[in-house]
């Protein structure tokens, strides 16, 4: 099974068309024009989830300001091409499907919620769209307050989620954090989240929704590539003089570089069509 998942994410790696610093604006755009019947998949989640392209930092250069920081929602659009999307019939009814990415830096589920961007998502969610939910990183930040939730209100914030785009006539999908690149013992990347991991798989379950475990596939996938591989190739450790947005380097073992956010964003289309499948039966 983990062998043909790695085989999968290194295929599906190879089909990627649109390099991590091309907005997806202009591939929403493009596919509205051309298409009629469009299913949204709406994105919402945190800094390891976003888009940093497009809108993100309005009236700046994400080459000059960003670059290569990348989140995975950034480059999820691609999977989505016309052969793919054939695969997901009947699930899927529409001749296209367009990625929305909602998330952004800093935010947990409670400010998500509190500066009015689950509001823009609500209010043009469609029936038949779907919601990827990814949270975590920041709800369990103690060191935060402004952004710090506690586990029941962590809990709370994504039965709001799911209970309202079920409302709309939506499908809501649950994602565990994804890995941060520590702790590594004995070859080994273990879990960072505590129980912020198990809490969205509880919800989950409680309240019977498909759910993508990302914490555990992007821990093993992470381990299978070793330590010192995965911190120099997929996260933002970055050497001196190489990117003009980090000309003193970086050392960032949270967000990813393009090949990172692509490995975890086919491990998510990969889980994500199998949820699909499930659908059809």
């Amino acid at each position: 099974m983990k062998k043909n998942l790695h085989k999968t994410v290194y295929f599906l790696f190879s089909l990627i068309l649109l390099s991590a610093c091309q907005s997806q604006d202009k591939a929403q755009k493009t596919i509205t024009k051309q298409y009629k019947k469009v299913t949204h998949i709406y994105l919402i989640g945190d800094s390891t989830m976003a888009d940093y392209t497009g809108n993100y930092d309005p009236g700046k250069d994400y080459m000059k300001v960003r670059y290569p920081i990348t989140g995975w929602g950034q480059v999820f659009q691609p999977f989505f091409a016309k052969d793919s999307i054939e695969t997901l019939r009947p699930a899927f009814t529409t001749d296209s499907v367009v990625i929305v990415d909602r998330a952004h830096g800093g935010r947990s589920t409670r400010t998500f919620f509190q500066e009015g961007r689950w509001r823009y998502v609500y209010e043009h969610l469609q029936p038949n769209d779907y919601v990827i939910m990814q949270f975590g990183h920041n709800d369990g930040s103690e060191k935060h307050p402004e952004r710090y939730v506690n586990i029941q209100g962590y809990k709370e914030f994504l039965r709001l989620f799911v209970s309202q785009t079920r409302e709309k006539g939506g499908s809501p999908v649950i994602v565990t954090p994804v890995a941060r690149n520590y702790p590594w013992k004995d070859g080994k990347l273990e879990n960072v989240h505590g129980e912020y991991w198990q809490a969205p798989m509880d919800v989950a379950k409680e309240m019977n929704v498909p759910y993508i475990d990302l914490n555990k596939l992007s821990m093993e996938y992470f381990t299978k590539k070793g330590q010192n591989f995965t911190t120099s190739h997929y996260f933002m450790n970055l050497p001196e003089n190489t990117y003009e947005a980090f000309p003193k380097g970086q050392k960032d073992n949270t967000h990813f570089q393009p090949e990172g956010a692509k490995i975890v964003a086919a491990l998510v289309y990969q889980e994500f069509k199998n949820i699909i499948k499930t659908q059809k039966k």
